[in-house]
């Protein structure tokens, strides 16, 4: 089964219709083990229904690179000053994460932090300063970051998410 395109007939959905929980905006998750965690925030109604680790979770909402279509994805909670931070690690493996290139492509996102959600703006921060702040927070959310890095060669990709004004 192949990926629809942009230029295949789609629901027009836009990360407002995400807000008020309409379920046809969503492409289906196929991974069983991330469909269960949304189903379980989706019921309700708040992030704190999932945890990853026995940490807390937010979910990000944005759309996808080659279909067009709003995909959703829990993803550990980094949270500084109102932004928050998505860390692209896959668990260490050689590859990014298939959300890296959505938000790579589309950087406007919804996420959902408890029963709260908020529009932002996701830019992708460079090795340097202000990515190793970020990245220290990071691994103090959760400290399996620090694995990960250390099992693959790339630099993990992470994405500040800053409000939208």
């Amino acid at each position: 089964m192949s990926c629809p395109t942009m230029d295949e007939k789609q629901p027009e959905h836009d990360l407002r219709d995400a807000a008020i929980g309409d379920p046809t905006a969503y492409l289906p998750e196929k991974s069983e083990w991330v469909a269960s965690q949304l189903r379980d925030i989706d019921a309700a109604g708040d992030t704190a229904a999932a945890t990853i680790q026995d940490r807390p979770v937010m979910v990000i909402t944005m759309r996808g690179a080659r279909s067009g279509m709003l995909r959703r994805v829990p993803l550990m909670r980094v949270e500084h000053d109102g932004s928050y931070l998505a860390v692209a690690s896959k668990g260490g493996a050689s590859d990014h994460p298939a959300w890296y290139h959505n938000i790579a492509k589309n950087p406007d996102v919804l996420v959902q932090d408890g029963t709260s959600q908020q529009l932002m703006r996701a830019r992708e921060l460079e090795d340097g300063t202000e990515r190793d702040e970020w990245w220290e927070r990071a691994v103090v959310a959760f400290p399996s970051y620090a694995d990960y890095q250390q099992k693959t060669d790339r630099l993990i990709p992470v994405f500040v998410l800053e409000p939208l004004s």
